[in-house]
């Protein structure tokens, strides 16, 4: 990076900073919810009392899977509530690459009532950096001279491309006793490491499996938390895609069990399921051609893995971990084979039969009169007229998420691991 470039991008975050300290330290009515924006006025008042910015001795910003881990160590101790009081930021720059531009900043703010502290991000805009928001993350203290916080990419509005970072601390509204930073047109008080920004290669993962845990058959969740998996059976189908665009126009996840031999036909050539992953849902086994396999045996076991090579070869090499048996037909030898093969045999506890076409009404009636925390609704893309579920689809979703529920995929739901590559 150039000097004028490393002058400009220093200019920037310092005609924000008053900005950023009231955004990371702000809210003395406590801490907000992620997502929450914050805004407050600044006082031009500087206390004689002579304040020094942390001074950083390492700091890092790697991807991990599918999220980003920031991680500094500092030469001082310190504390967020304490930074509110003092003046001092502790911030990360984040800047495209090219062209060398700053695209935002995150910054530590105070936990207040909460246990750990919270990040702010503020985009920039052409005044500057625009209003914080508390972004979702978890942070974590080893000590009071550490801090590692973890987050996806979208939380900060970057996909999963290379940027260049800093990390960036201040002091305001306090006589500086530390080093001075040098802007276009003056020095403030403040410290960048590294002295230029460093740059963090990222990749777009790639989800290759997921690794079963506890028990070999379920047909609900855990109840201690407001969720409910949405489940559909018997695709793909020609109202899959319909099914996609309701899903994602809510911001919301599902899980598909799928029926092998009918990925090549309306698959679109494995676009469908490489579209569900991407959109963060999961896709399941529902054997190749929907035959009863409560039997167990060979004749079970090539249902199932037929049809995990099919879900493999249209997704680019996700291996499915997920079993769920043609009508529910399940038995102590079909659930103990296709845990040998990797899989946990998911059942439901709400069904509204939408199979039998009762009605838009009905099936929004029977979903959401049953639905409790941790439930699994199985509901049908595919396998016939499916016009009713999709119009029942909407309604469901927006009267569960107004009661408080959020969606999980089944994976989700049951703590399972997703391996990325």
């Amino acid at each position: 990076m150039s000097r004028a470039i490393a002058l400009s991008v220093t200019c920037l975050l310092f005609a924000g900073l008053a900005g950023s300290a009231a955004a990371a330290n702000a809210a003395s009515g406590g801490a907000a919810a992620p997502g929450a924006t914050t805004t407050s006025t600044t006082t031009t008042t500087t206390s004689t009392t002579p304040v020094a910015p942390i001074r950083v001795r390492a700091a890092s910003l790697q991807q991990n899977t599918t999220q980003l881990v920031w991680s500094v160590r500092t030469i001082d101790q310190f504390s967020p509530n304490e930074m509110q009081n003092d003046g001092r930021s502790l911030c990360l720059l984040i800047e495209r690459v090219t062209p060398a531009t700053v695209v935002g900043e995150l910054c530590v703010r105070h936990p207040g009532s909460r246990r750990h502290p919270q990040l702010v991000y503020r985009r920039t805009t052409r005044n500057g950096f625009g209003a914080g928001r508390v972004i979702t993350a978890t942070v974590t203290r080893a000590d009071n001279s550490q801090l590692t916080a973890t987050f996806l990419p979208a939380e900060i509005s970057v996909g999963y491309r290379t940027l260049r970072w800093q990390v960036l601390t201040a002091v305001r509204g306090h006589a500086c006793a530390g080093a001075t930073v040098e802007t276009v047109n003056n020095f403030l008080c403040g410290s960048r490491y590294p002295v230029r920004p460093a740059l963090a290669a990222m990749h777009t993962p790639r989800l290759v499996g997921c690794a079963v845990r506890g028990a070999p058959y379920v047909n609900s969740g855990p109840t201690n938390r407001r969720v409910v998996a949405l489940t559909f059976d018997d695709g793909p189908w020609y109202d899959t895609p319909q099914f996609l665009n309701v899903l994602e126009r809510a911001h919301v996840v599902a899980t598909f069990f799928e029926i092998g031999e009918q990925i090549s036909t309306y698959g679109q050539g494995g676009a469908i399921e490489r579209r569900m992953l991407a959109d963060g849902d999961m896709v399941g086994d529902h054997t190749w051609s929907h035959p009863n396999v409560s039997g167990a045996g060979p004749f079970a076991a090539g249902q199932i893995s037929s049809t995990a090579n099919a879900i493999s070869a249209a997704t680019g090499g996700f291996r499915p971990c997920l079993f769920r048996a043609p009508y529910g037909a399940v038995s102590a030898a079909l659930i103990s084979e296709a845990r040998s093969m990797g899989f946990t045999t998911i059942e439901w506890n709400v069904d509204p039969t939408d199979w039998a076409r009762p009605g838009t009404g009905a099936i929004y009636q029977r979903v959401v009169g049953a639905v409790t925390p941790g439930s699994i609704v199985i509901q049908h893309d595919g396998g016939g007229d499916r016009s009713e579920t999709l119009a029942a689809l909407p309604q469901e979703i927006a009267t569960l998420k107004a009661r408080g529920y959020s969606f999980v995929t089944v994976t989700q739901l049951l703590g399972d691991q997703l391996i990325y590559r």
